[in-house]
């Protein structure tokens, strides 16, 4: 039996998009983007860092040590005793061997706490250590 639209006796199929494809290429391009991404580290307080003039950039920095106003020095986002700063350095540096320290002194803090750090980095093997500071140009 024939009907209006000239088939023979099927109901006409619903045409749609399959969306499956779509999602997949999605799915995969979000994943993409997560692993690729450069995650900003930081030490874990904020840091009144001093003015300079001749500052350069430093692009690598894999390892951020704040030292506060109140001379307590912080990484990944923990106060850390100063006598246990060179294993801190030595574990993080053996994750990321090509990267380097960036040390974020505080303008009021000691010069004796800088150099504890300072010292600490280069007992860990760390060949690159900056001191970070604020542009003044």
């Amino acid at each position: 039996m024939r009907n209006s639209r000239g088939s023979f006796g099927h109901e006409e199929e619903s045409e749609e998009i399959n969306l499956t494809p779509m999602l997949d290429v999605v799915f995969i391009m979000l994943i993409f983007f997560i692993v690729t991404a450069t995650f900003i580290k930081e030490a874990g307080i904020q840091v009144d860092r001093p003015l300079t003039t001749t500052a350069d950039k430093q692009e690598d920095a894999a390892i951020l040590i704040a030292i506060s106003e109140a001379n307590e020095i912080w990484i990944d986002r923990q106060e850390r005793d100063p006598r246990a700063v060179r294993g801190i350095i030595e574990r993080l540096h053996a994750e990321n061997p090509k990267g380097s320290i960036v040390i974020q002194a505080d303008a009021e803090s000691s010069n004796e706490m800088l150099v504890i750090v300072m010292d600490a980095a280069r007992a860990a093997g760390v060949p690159n250590v900056a001191i970070s500071s604020e542009d003044d140009g």
